[in-house]
């Protein structure tokens, strides 16, 4: 152990983890746009690839595709977590962008909604092994003095895919177009065979693992209870996260009375993104400040009433709703960094990425259903506002499990 903190405090920020964190970071941002690009084009992209068909059948298959992209993404992230304690970070950050780089791609290329949703499975296959390993890789080559702060600036890069996504339904009309941006997060795959070296603190885990009999387990029971904590308090942002992501810009475009709803659908979701990058870039700063369990309850806290004043108190579209959404997305974005610092500092780095893939995983199944049935249960509770808002109830449940959180012992 004193071995890997001494390889921790000698390192500064030298050329190559700037490149590394950019890559990541970019990793990261695409990851973001691939994720909520089906989302931004749902409309169009299910009657499109449905022909003429009812509002109810409609909705029923949009709500298959969202939520096979998020089972694929929980199934990814957690053996990609696998694959990386066994294989190494370089070889499955490589492969997991590759991955959702090329179905993205492929996905632009279908007229069946069957293709569709295969190729959104290994989409979410890819982007859950990106969002497990960028954080663990960084989290074991980043000087200790600023890793909260670099892992949290890390965290935007999804925002900021989000904020892509609604920028490119505003100058890119045709869904199919639209997913040709997957050559990006391919060529970056392969940029990074050439760039991307291997995790010094991985490589001296896994030599010391060879040298003694019994290898450390994430099912240990040492581990377990932070494992199950922290699913819990990840999988409840993530349900409500989700439900309301990939359902928004439906619902907006059923509190519109007239027009296409293009437009206010894609600023919605860039206000979404924007203000997620706003709370993603100081959330370091607020997790050091306030520490992990306070700064995470105040973000739940939050997180429920702006969901309450979204979706319960709108009935009628306006430029009001644009500002909501921004508030709510700040503390999305401060949740975010905080856990993505705090996780995997959990820990050893033999289990760490497989502790975190199912830390960050786990609660995905559960989020996979429960965006489903917020389309299945529009009409039972009254609306997609009603929905939404209901599933935002688990922001309380949150706010519970990381009261019994731990803080990490790091050393600064």
């Amino acid at each position: 152990m004193s071995g890997q903190s001494e390889l921790q405090e000698e390192k500064k920020i030298t050329g190559y983890l700037l490149l590394l964190f950019a890559i990541c970071f970019l990793a990261n941002v695409f990851g973001g746009a691939v994720s909520t690009l089906m989302s931004v084009y749902l409309p169009v992209a299910a009657s499109d690839l449905l022909g003429k068909s009812s509002l109810k059948n409609l909705n029923f298959v949009s709500a298959y595709v969202n939520s096979v992209f998020i089972f694929g993404w929980a199934i990814g992230g957690i053996a990609w977590g696998v694959l990386s304690d066994r294989f190494g970070r370089s070889q499955a950050m490589i492969l997991s962008i590759g991955s959702y780089g090329l179905f993205t791609l492929l996905t632009g290329f279908t007229d069946s909604w069957i293709i569709v949703m295969i190729c959104r499975f290994f989409s979410g296959f890819g982007v859950g092994g990106v969002l497990v390993i960028t954080p663990t890789l960084l989290s074991e080559v980043w000087p200790t003095k600023t890793r909260s702060i670099f892992i949290g600036i890390l965290s935007i890069g999804f925002p900021v895919g989000i904020f892509s996504s609604g920028l490119i339904d505003l100058f890119v009309a045709n869904w199919h177009q639209a997913f040709m941006i997957g050559v990006v997060p391919l060529a970056l795959s392969i940029l990074c065979i050439l760039l991307i070296g291997e995790s010094p603190e991985w490589q001296l885990a896994r030599h010391s693992d060879q040298n003694i009999r019994t290898k450390p387990s994430a099912f240990n029971l040492t581990y377990r209870r932070d494992i199950t904590v922290a699913a819990i308090t990840f999988g409840a942002m993530l349900v409500g996260l989700w439900a309301i992501f990939l359902w928004l810009p439906t619902w907006v475009q059923n509190l519109l009375e007239v027009g296409n709803g293009q437009q206010e659908r894609g600023i919605a979701m860039m206000v979404l993104g924007g203000g997620g990058l706003l709370g993603g870039f100081f959330s370091g700063w607020i997790s050091n400040f306030f520490g992990h369990r306070k700064a995470m309850i105040g973000c739940f806290v939050m997180c429920f009433v702006m969901s309450f004043l979204l979706f319960k108190l709108n009935t009628t579209f306006s430029g009001i709703i644009y500002i909501e959404i921004a508030f709510l997305s700040i503390f999305f974005g401060a949740s975010q960094g905080i856990l993505s610092a705090y996780i995997p500092a959990l820990f050893p780095p033999s289990i760490r990425a497989t502790a975190t893939g199912l830390s960050f995983n786990i609660g995905r199944f559960v989020t996979a259903i429960v965006v489903f049935f917020v389309g299945a249960l529009v009409a039972f509770f009254g609306g997609y506002g009603n929905a939404i808002f209901i599933f935002s109830l688990v922001f309380i449940a949150g706010a519970i499990a990381t009261y019994y959180s731990r803080e990490p012992q790091i050393k600064k």
